[in-house]
């Protein structure tokens, strides 16, 4: 349990390396959770 937790807090933190994510630009959740779901796509495509 320790290491999916683990795990799951070294994801967020990478996800808040991108800068509209850490700072939060857009105000409505619905885009928000576009501009994280981008995010993510991007850290999981990544070579």
């Amino acid at each position: 349990m320790y290491k999916r937790r683990n795990e799951v807090e070294r994801t967020i933190h990478t996800l808040k390396n991108f800068h509209a994510v850490a700072c939060r630009f857009d105000k409505r959740p619905y885009v928000f959770h576009g501009t994280v779901t981008v995010a993510a796509m991007r850290l999981w495509l990544r070579p």
